[in-house]
Parts: C-alpha cells; structure tokens; sequence
C-alpha cells in the first residue's frame, strides 16, 4: 500500500506546520486558551483566508481542495502537534461530514469561508456514549419543530454559529429508529448555554432547549432516519481523534527526549540511563503503532470495527506516553510552565472523547464476535 501523501496534501500538512510554529507557539496557545473567549477568530480567519485548509476537505465543485479525510486527518495530526484549540473537528470534520451526507452546499461554503462553525449537540447525562439514547424531543408544530430537553458537554458550543442536535421525533429513549439531525443557530430562541473550560484548554456546554423553535428548513435529512448517518459521520470524528492523538504522543516524546538530555542526575543527563531509554523507546513504539492504526482506520472508512481496533489501541497508547512523560518530567510535569502536563490533559481528555477505550474494546468485541 502506497503511504505517500499527493503534492497537495503534502503542501497542506507543510503549509500549517510552518503557520503555526511561527503563529500558534505553546506561550500562543496559553494566551488563547486563557481568554475570553477560550478561542482566536483571527487564527480562524486565517485558517480560512490565508491557508485556506477549511476546505482541504471538500471537493472542488464545493469550493475546496478536492481532499477527503486523509486531508482531515492531516489537519488533524497538526492540531494535536501543537494543541490548537479551534474547532476544527467540531466545525470541519463533524459538520462538514453531514453536509457531505446531506448534500448542503450551503453548510459547506459556510465553513470553509470561516463564517459558520458547527458544534455537535448528540450526548446526554445518561447516555453512556450511546447516539442512539436520545431524550431531547423535537415535535411537530404550524410546519416546524419544538425542541426540548438536555445536551450534555458540547464540545466547542461556546464559539459555535450553530449547532447540529440529536433530537427524538419518535421511538423510544434508544430506539436508533426516531432519531432525528437538526441544524439550527446557536442563538436561536429558546437555546440556552451554561459554558465553562475543559481540563484540556478547550470550552464546552451544557445547552438547554426549552420550547425552542425551528423551522422545518432545519432538518437534515428524513425525520427519524439520522441514526445510521449520526454513526457514520461520528467514526470519521473519531479518526481525526485518532490522528490528533498521533500529533500530541509525537510532540510528547519530543518535548521528553529534549528535556532529558538536558535534565542532570549524578552529573550525567538522565537520558544516559538505559532504564529511561528504554522506556522512551516503548514511547516511540506507541506513538508509531499509533500512526500506522490511523492510516489503518482512514483507510478503511467506513468500516465501523477498524475504527474501534485503532480508537481502543491508540487509547491506551496516549494513555501510556503521556505517563509516561510526565514521570519523566519530574516535578515539572505537572506544573503549568511546561508544556508537557498540557499535551498530558489532553490526552486524558481525548481518550474518553466519544466513548472510552474500554467503550470501544467492548464494541469492537460485538462488531467482530457478534
């Protein structure tokens, strides 16, 4: 299997790196983090302007660069690198999937001109990472839809235009038949947030729909058919996890290697000890075996069980390495000068993003056993 990237995808990956060493450095990414708003419009717009990467993704009859998830899991390899805290996974890989699977040309310009940004309302406070447990309600009225009820942890809301729900027009509470895909503006009446920071550095919320109204136009899809395509787009979400994972356990066996070179014990730098080299050397394996389940997963999109295999493996894998690095660190590792204990968070964080290692252990069991 050929694994080399197309001059395209190769200027794209080159393109972002040299943009965000120059740009988005880790004393950057604290300010950003840091602020008001817990996010930058002016790397956004960047990112939309200037590198035009919002669009390596679509097609060029949709204005992109006529990419696929391989550009996705490029991006998202840089993301993780250097801990970018825009949503592009919310905004890119998550809403753009289901404007592919819609066919919403308009949802697609939106996004890779920057204007619009997508947070994906699916979990609630029961829901065990099953997008099938639906309780808000959405029912019919004078031609529209009146949504009701709870989304838990909404990744990326507090910065979003607009948010695609999960909503239940019929069935019951786990019936993956009455799921229903809505697209509606963030500011719609009757939406409600309680937004707060992540552990990682990113925002989320809790948002309440209380007799929230829209129109049928918000719809995507046939109502009580999104279940299967809700799945779809969610794997593909997953495989961007996966490759930002990849980027954030290559950058911590980075920042571990430098700082034990220059870190001394007994007069010598404690990368001379053979014990920490080999556990370095266990490092690096994860973060490759890491890669090559990726490239694994990408590949074989749709394909629901490489999915599991790589989201379990690298789980446990990103688990292992930011431990890892953070012991190495010393004390230091947990401190919030360095850099490491933040790659560390997000790692922690990333690993239970929809759905846990043990989750997707057990899913794979039942794709594969029955």
């Amino acid at each position: 299997m050929n694994f080399d990237f197309t001059e395209t995808q190769t200027m794209v990956r080159d393109t972002l790196q040299r943009f965000l060493k120059d740009r988005y450095d880790f004393e950057s990414r604290q300010k950003i983090s840091r602020s008001e708003k817990g996010w930058s419009p002016e790397i956004w717009k960047a990112f939309a302007e200037e590198l035009g990467i919002l669009g390596a993704s679509f097609s060029e009859d949709q204005g992109g660069l006529g990419g696929g998830q391989i550009e996705n899991m490029i991006v998202m390899e840089e993301v993780g690198r250097s801990l970018v805290v825009e949503p592009y996974l919310s905004t890119v890989v998550i809403g753009g999937g289901f404007a592919r699977e819609y066919d919403r040309t308009d949802i697609v310009e939106g996004i890779i001109g920057g204007e619009m940004r997508i947070a994906f309302a699916w979990a609630e406070p029961k829901g065990r990472f099953d997008p099938d447990h639906v309780e808000v309600t959405a029912k019919e009225k004078d031609g529209g839809f009146v949504l009701n009820g709870h989304k838990a942890v909404v990744r990326d809301a507090p910065s979003a235009t607009h948010l695609v729900v999960t909503a239940r027009t019929g069935g019951g509470t786990t019936d993956a038949e009455g799921v229903s895909l809505f697209l509606i503006p963030a500011d719609s009446a009757g939406v409600q947030r309680r937004d707060y920071p992540l552990v990682d550095g990113g925002i989320a919320s809790e948002v309440y729909f209380e007799n929230a109204e829209v129109s049928h136009d918000a719809l995507l899809g046939e109502a009580g058919k999104a279940s299967a395509t809700v799945r779809k787009v969610m794997d593909e979400a997953v495989v961007g996890l996966c490759a930002e994972a990849v980027g954030l356990m290559q950058q911590m066996n980075e920042l571990t290697q430098s700082y034990t070179k220059e870190r001394k014990q007994f007069g010598v730098p404690i990368s001379k000890f053979q014990v920490l080299q080999h556990r370095m050397v266990d490092m690096f394996m994860e973060a490759e075996q890491a890669l090559s389940m990726t490239y694994m997963a990408v590949n074989k999109l749709p394909d629901t069980a490489s999915v599991a295999m790589a989201k379990a493996k690298i789980g446990k894998g990103i688990t292992f390495v930011g431990q890892n690095a953070v012991q190495l660190h010393g004390g230091n590792g947990i401190s919030d000068e360095y850099a490491i204990g933040h790659y560390f968070k997000r790692g922690t964080i990333l690993e239970g993003q929809f759905g846990t290692t043990d989750h997707y252990l057990r899913r794979y069991e039942r794709l594969t056993l029955g």
